[in-house]
């Protein structure tokens, strides 16, 4: 039958695979490996011209220069040379990467393939150097340099709570802050820095430690990570009294009648301080020169007012006046 002629001729091409000892099948694998290990090291010893990459490091004085981007790694090239060598250099066995000498802070932020030849040259060894795959290295390096600051509260920031005042300056220590990093990117910070507290609208006198935030800076670092900051608090009192305004340029021989003939003075004074207030001292005038005919009002002016008063308001804005 067909199939009976199938099998034994499928038998008959195995029987040579047959294993006639326990052996057999590692002798088999041994002259496997044998084999494969003479034609890789024959292959090896051939020469081949092939493309790779090829690391390189930049040498620069980290005292004076920056890089302000990442600097490349490696290059791509074209070498001829030995398999052996090949296979070392794409395993990095050993590699001496070329080096880029960058002495000085560079006029141009870039170096072309044809330049860096001299150096891949003293580092390929072993291997021919064809050509240099890549066209141009870039890099962008910076000149290192160090600033220091003032260090300052931000005047935007209210700090104390109603009804309280801060009394004398605020006193920062440390009083100043250094930076060292690339200088296009010191120089643009700010001086004076300034400083916010981490906590508002305070109640009493305080010391406040104030973390240094200059940003998204990686390649710029400060000599100190934080500042202490005292303030000095004191209590508002707040009070109020009426006063007579006194009516100044009215014509003469004419009388001026106000509605309402009284103003109210409000303002607040440090609690400490409320026993040696000379609370007569207010002066407002109503100058008629600038009556308004519109409405036929004046508008009260505070000229006169006792030392250690602040936030003071005068009501109301406008006061009617009639001349009689």
């Amino acid at each position: 039958m067909p199939f009976e002629k199938a099998k034994n001729i499928v038998l008959w091409l195995l029987r040579p695979f047959r294993p006639r000892t326990k052996q057999y099948w590692r002798v088999v694998l041994l002259c496997f490996v044998a084999a494969s290990t003479f034609w890789l090291l024959n292959a090896l010893n051939k020469s081949y011209s092939t493309q790779t990459t090829y690391p390189i490091r930049f040498i620069y004085n980290n005292k004076k220069l920056v890089p302000v981007q990442p600097l490349p790694e490696e290059v791509t090239i074209n070498v001829t040379g030995k398999g052996w060598k090949l296979l070392r250099k794409s395993l990095r066995f050993e590699v001496q990467p070329a080096e880029i000498y960058i002495r000085n802070l560079p006029s141009n932020n870039y170096l072309l393939g044809s330049a860096l030849r001299p150096a891949l040259v003293n580092a390929l060894n072993g291997l021919q150097l064809n050509f240099v795959t890549t066209d141009t290295v870039r890099f962008n390096f910076d000149e290192r340099i160090k600033r220091t600051v003032a260090l300052k509260l931000d005047p935007q920031q209210k700090i104390v709570a109603d009804r309280h005042a801060q009394v004398g300056p605020v006193t920062i220590t440390p009083d100043s802050i250094t930076f060292v990093g690339p200088s296009s990117v010191v120089d643009s910070l700010p001086s004076p820095f300034l400083l916010r507290l981490p906590n508002q609208e305070l109640t009493e006198s305080s010391q406040v430690s104030v973390p240094i935030n200059y940003g998204d800076r990686p390649l710029v670092t400060a000599n100190i990570s934080q500042a202490m900051v005292s303030v000095n608090v004191k209590n508002l009192l707040q009070e109020e009294r009426q006063l007579v305004p006194e009516l100044i340029n009215v014509p003469a021989g004419k009388k001026v009648s106000l509605q309402p003939p009284f103003l109210l003075v409000r303002y607040q004074l440090l609690e400490d301080s409320a026993a040696l207030l000379n609370r007569d001292a207010f002066k407002a005038v109503l100058d008629y020169s600038k009556y308004n005919p519109k409405d036929s009002t004046l508008a009260p002016e505070l000229v006169q007012k006792p030392p250690g008063v602040r936030h003071i308001t005068l009501l109301p804005e406008q006061v009617k006046a009639t001349l009689q």
